[in-house]
């Protein structure tokens, strides 16, 4: 199977290139105002203009007031994941073009992960601290079971040298990174970027 790649994070059009180039599938941008990777909305609509069709874009948000949402895709970003506290109905709101970002880290979160609604789900690594971008791993094995029924992307302290074995333990439909590739907070390191896609493939 082809395993979609997602880098999220990014923060300029020199980066959203070269993640695209490299071979990145879609590209995450974070819009929460608490985030380390947050992209300023001058730079999401030049990223958005660069890319194209060449990349999915993501619109990473937290708990965002409507009038963020809509902006969002204004800019051009028409993917919106969701990372905070949102209801189903917040998510039916944005469908189909949406997804909720999840913790499954025990049988009641796996039971409640399959009742949300849509085509795809995030599954990241719990913390107290941070919605997600943290490095901490997810459950694999959670994660596994939410990847036979759904269609999953997993998060949660993917790198390159432990993406292969997270694919074939969950054989997720895609793998989101972050901290993983980076030199510093929001300013991706190419060459970890490319090794990252040269492991999803080989996988």
């Amino acid at each position: 199977m082809t395993v979609e790649i997602k880098v999220c994070g990014i923060t300029t059009v020199d980066d959203a290139l070269a993640c695209v180039q490299a071979g990145a599938n879609a590209l995450g941008l974070n819009f929460w105002p608490r985030s380390k990777r947050r992209v300023s909305w001058e730079a999401a609509e030049a990223i958005a203009r660069a890319v194209g069709d060449d990349a999915r874009l993501v619109g990473v948000v937290v708990d965002a007031p409507p009038a963020d949402l809509v902006r969002i895709r204004a800019v051009g970003v028409p993917w919106i994941q969701l990372h905070g506290g949102e209801g189903r109905a917040d998510l039916e709101a944005l469908l189909p073009d949406a997804y909720k970002a999840l913790h499954v880290e025990t049988e009641a979160d796996l039971e409640g992960a399959l009742r949300w609604p849509g085509d795809e789900l995030l599954v990241d690594a719990r913390t107290a601290e941070l919605p997600g971008g943290t490095g901490r791993t997810a459950d694999w094995a959670l994660a596994a079971r939410v990847a036979e029924a759904r269609s999953v992307w997993l998060a949660g302290g993917l790198r390159p040298d432990n993406v292969a074995v997270a694919i074939d333990a969950v054989r997720p439909m895609g793998v989101d990174v972050a901290s993983g590739v980076e030199a510093a907070p929001g300013v991706k390191d190419r060459a970890k970027v490319e090794a990252f896609v040269r492991a999803c493939r080989g996988a």
